[in-house]
């Protein structure tokens, strides 16, 4: 028969333990420049390289929003402007919108609890009431 092999999980120890230690040795973290000499027109891409430190990525990136071309709204997004500064709705137009009128104005519209409802004629036959032919 076939020789006496040798079991896996001791091969793969002994191979595990006579293979060189392969490391990889750490990449320095990219030159970045200094923060404070950062403008508009300077290269940020070094900072978004995962070994920058997170603090120094957002330090740099303040930097680079700070300047007022990232500050102009967008004109085609409608909600980047201020809405705040119109003039108010008038109370007469107010009072005419349905929502308003049911959310606003309920108080005011709530008839006294007192008033008589009106009565329907029994006698009349609605039109879609089925048994009953349209004349």
């Amino acid at each position: 028969m076939a020789e006496e092999k040798e079991p896996f999980l001791a091969r793969w120890s002994r191979l595990k333990r006579e293979a060189p230690a392969e490391t990889k040795p750490d990449s320095p973290a990219p030159s970045v420049p200094p923060v404070e000499n950062l403008t508009s027109e300077s290269d940020f891409a070094a900072f978004m390289n995962p070994k920058v430190k997170e603090e120094l990525r957002r330090l740099a990136l303040k930097k680079l929003f700070s300047d007022p071309h990232f500050n102009v709204p967008d004109p085609f997004e409608p909600y980047s402007r201020d809405w705040t500064v119109g003039e108010p709705i008038p109370e007469e137009l107010l009072a005419t919108l349905n929502q308003a009128r049911s959310v606003l104005f309920a108080e005011q519209d709530k008839k006294p609890a007192d008033e008589p409802v009106a009565q329907k004629d029994e006698g009349e036959a609605k039109p879609d009431e089925p048994g009953r032919q349209d004349t």
